[in-house]
């Protein structure tokens, strides 16, 4: 049995029993884990407001080493994303984000990574940024690091390298571009221009420093968002 303190957002939370709730968090140093705060409707002092939806705070775990379920012992608020969940628009991309989190991440998987690109997500929406921008840079970054990554490189039938001219054509079942030579572009092979495919790429690469000077224009967004569509409902 050990005791753990990490900074923790909160995904998901449930009544259990009469006092207690049902917590599921992404723990920087853990990941996705899922644990029991005891008295947490009753109690103000262990737990001040610091367990609400989507909330960034410090949680003290104690994991018994017996299967997946913690105990919480206490948390404290670290930031609260009210302008997350002020918002409908902001709260639906939340929640879809939480959703992918958990589909790539499963109980006791960690990456710091993840719980940095999910902290970061969630400031832009609590800022106020909204729209396909944030969620095609959030899809194609939680995908790479879940291990789903859309490979750039070259082309996945010939092999013929991409040189960063002309377009390319996104192959869902192999997760990957293809050539104008191997392949057609149509509604299930939509293509990449050479602004999208270098957009993707540092999407894919967590440079958001790069993406930032870069800047993604709306062209851009609509030919990664099309592609991503495809991606994660094929994998």
């Amino acid at each position: 049995m050990r005791s753990v303190i990490s900074p923790a957002i909160i995904l998901r939370i449930r009544e259990f029993g009469e006092s207690d709730l049902l917590v599921s968090f992404f723990a920087e140093d853990a990941g996705r884990l899922k644990g029991v705060a005891k008295g947490a409707r009753r109690s103000r002092r262990r737990f001040p407001n610091c367990l609400d939806l989507f909330c960034l705070s410090r949680m003290e775990y104690v994991d018994r080493g017996k299967g997946d379920m913690l105990f919480l012992d206490s948390c404290r608020l670290i930031n609260p994303f009210a302008g997350l969940r002020s918002d409908f628009s902001a709260l639906s991309l939340g929640s879809y984000m939480v959703e992918l989190t958990e589909i790539l991440f499963p109980v006791g998987v960690g990456d710091r990574r993840m719980f940095a690109l999910l902290r970061r997500a969630f400031e832009a929406l609590d800022q106020g940024e909204r729209g396909d921008r944030l969620r095609v840079i959030f899809e194609g970054r939680a995908m790479s690091l879940g291990g789903y990554g859309i490979g750039l490189e070259c082309c996945s039938r010939c092999g013929r390298p991409y040189e960063g001219r002309g377009r390319a054509v996104f192959l869902r079942t192999r997760g990957a571009i293809g050539c104008l030579r191997c392949a057609k572009e149509n509604a299930m092979t939509p293509s990449l221009d050479p602004p999208a495919m270098g957009a993707l790429a540092l999407i894919q690469s967590g440079d958001w420093k790069a993406l930032r000077r870069m800047g993604l224009g709306p062209e851009v967004v609509s030919q990664i968002r099309e592609v991503l569509k495809l991606h994660i409902a094929y994998r």
